[in-house]
């Protein structure tokens, strides 16, 4: 016996449609309809008719092998897991690496990803962070625009395959985290909203309507996202979830939802015996979000630190527009290394108000730091990586100015070798519409980054952003690639120190676009500029040099670096 059950409040007939036969189901008081099925033979293809509309998929359903606007598979879960005694790795010890599974590896699904897994390892990996693997439409996109929150998109693989990933990187020491997106659903294939009052028309996000979590009807929409959310902990081993976008997940509620999801992972970790992280991404520069919940916090282990990308960004490239606007180098980095938001509560330009408040006392591994992300290169009009916008050199200086600061670090697929291919925005929307809508968007708003924004549709759009694997083993690639590799050792041996340390950066006796990284016993020099410059510094003349990508010349006192230096010293 099988019991199909489905939430529509409102609805006055549900009928189930299951392996081509319709079966008429069961009102419950709670807004829930049911029906219990017998002898159904695999597999199990099935979809509801509201109101005698439909068939639609089932909100909640596993597996969508038609895609998103198909039937719904109930799926066998004949998994045998292999991590039994698997702990991972504290986030306050991480080396944290974001990937898109469809562009990762030439295959594009999760069994491309495990043929990658000793790259990460060699390189010092410690969690995987997967963009959002929810089903969406079409065959490839970012997966933000996810419509079918419980299922695994079918072009990366099946259930089966996602979860035999995730044990094959427990079996390799390596965590893995999901982008998960809780702010909105997509537009093409996003049913949710005609089986209840699932979105609100109090407020609007950016890509369509906001979730209902305060409104009527909002507690079993809290459930249905809180549920999704231990679904991919519980039932797949993921160890922790990064939350898009929460500035965008509006919630006027007494316990805010992310507060009450914070508090349901932490039931599950007393039923499990394992430690789960939330990492919200926020643009509030509010503590409230990592702050415990004993101190009116929402208790979330990390969020990621904008204000340490674009302050090394602006240092770097000397980009000014958009949000780029309100930093100004490296005051900024030395800010932002002590007090963590370079905004906590001055005057944003870009924003024309002010913005943020102080972090206070938080610890460091309560932020991850990165040079690189999906947004920063895709959210760009030719998905330019930093290495398209800097020399290899200055990309060493970021790679060392992020691995060796006091926060977790991040990395973007394909940026440890300095990959050649862009990121780019790409969709595969079936809607003509909706098609020519995102086109002209993307246009439009990147018309001042460049004349030839890639149509997101195209085909080729996606293809180009498919990383090309033997170009890591040749050339600069390779040197890159080791540079990460020697600087992820760095860090682990001397994380302790850096940690405990006051840090600064500031200019080298005052001279133009050669600065000193000092985090007590680690000091790392840089010279950004096209020159050589020389100071004259008798105590670190006489230190050794742990890691060079260009020769430190000392002579008399005086140390000479060449363009593009970095160069990291260990100090008594």
């Amino acid at each position: 016996m099988t019991r199909f059950r489905i939430w529509a409040p409102k609805a006055r007939k549900m009928t189930l449609c299951v392996n081509g036969k319709e079966h008429a189901m069961n009102r419950e008081d709670s807004g829930f309809w049911h029906v219990d099925i017998k002898d159904l033979t695999q597999p199990v293809l099935y979809a509801y008719k509201i109101d005698g509309k439909g068939p639609f998929p089932d909100p909640e359903s596993r597996f969508q092998p038609e895609g998103v606007h198909g039937r719904s598979q109930l799926w066998q879960d004949d998994h045998v897991w292999q991590d039994s005694d698997w702990q991972a790795p504290e986030l306050k010890n991480a080396v944290i690496y974001e990937l898109h599974v469809g562009t990762f590896s030439p295959q594009g699904t999760y069994a491309g990803v495990m043929t990658k897994l000793e790259h990460l390892v060699q390189l010092g990996v410690t969690h995987l962070e997967l963009m959002p693997v929810a089903a969406f439409p079409g065959h490839h996109g970012w997966g933000y625009d996810g419509v079918s929150l419980y299922a695994s998109h079918s072009q990366y693989g099946t259930p089966a395959e996602l979860k035999q990933l995730i044990d094959a990187c427990h079996q390799r020491g390596m965590a893995v985290i999901l982008d998960v997106v809780y702010n909105h659903l997509g537009p093409d294939g996003n049913y949710l909203g005609l089986y209840g009052p699932c979105f609100s028309n109090r407020y609007k996000t950016p890509w369509g309507e906001a979730v209902n979590f305060d409104s009527a009807e909002s507690d079993q929409v809290r459930e249905f996202f809180i549920d999704n959310a231990m679904m991919w902990l519980r039932d797949y081993h993921f160890d922790g979830l990064r939350l898009d976008a929460i500035h965008e997940v509006y919630d006027f509620s007494a316990v805010h939802i992310l507060e009450e999801l914070q508090i349901r992972t932490e039931e599950l970790t007393a039923i499990t015996g394992r430690y789960y992280c939330l990492i919200a991404e926020s643009s509030l520069n509010d503590p409230k979000i990592i702050s415990g919940r004993a101190s009116g916090g929402y208790g979330l282990a990390a969020q990621w630190l904008d204000d340490f990308h674009h302050s090394l960004h602006v240092l770097l490239t000397g980009e000014k527009h958009g949000y780029y606007l309100d930093y100004n180098g490296h005051k900024d980095i030395d800010k932002c290394l002590n007090h963590f938001y370079v905004y906590d509560g001055q005057y944003s330009p870009y924003r024309r108000r002010r913005h943020g408040r102080p972090a206070g006392n938080l610890p460091t591994q309560s932020f991850i730091a990165s040079t690189q992300t999906h947004d920063q290169a895709g959210n760009r009009g030719e998905g330019e990586r930093l290495c398209h916008l800097v020399n290899h050199e200055n990309c060493q200086i970021a790679a060392a100015l992020m691995l060796l600061s006091p926060f977790v670090p991040m990395l973007f697929q394909g940026e440890e070798w300095a990959a050649s291919t862009p990121f780019l925005y790409f969709t595969d929307h079936t809607d003509p519409g909706l098609a020519r809508a995102v086109r002209e968007g993307r246009k439009r708003d990147y018309a001042f980054l460049s004349k030839k924004v890639p149509d997101p549709q195209a085909a080729r759009t996606f293809a180009r952003s498919v990383l090309k694997w033997p170009e890591s083993t040749s050339g600069d690639h390779a040197k890159m690639l080791e540079w990460y590799k020697e600087l992820i050792r760095l860090r682990r041996q001397y994380l302790n120190d850096i940690r405990k340390s006051r840090r600064s950066f500031r200019p080298a006796k005052q001279r133009k676009d050669l600065y000193i990284y000092d985090a007590g016993r680690i000091i790392v020099l840089v010279n950004i500029g096209s020159t050589s410059k020389s100071f004259a510094d008798s105590r670190l003349a006489r230190v050794p040099i742990l890691l060079q990508n260009r020769p430190v010349n000392v002579e008399d006192d005086v140390l000479t670096l060449l363009p593009g230096t970095a160069a990291v010293m260990l100090t008594d």
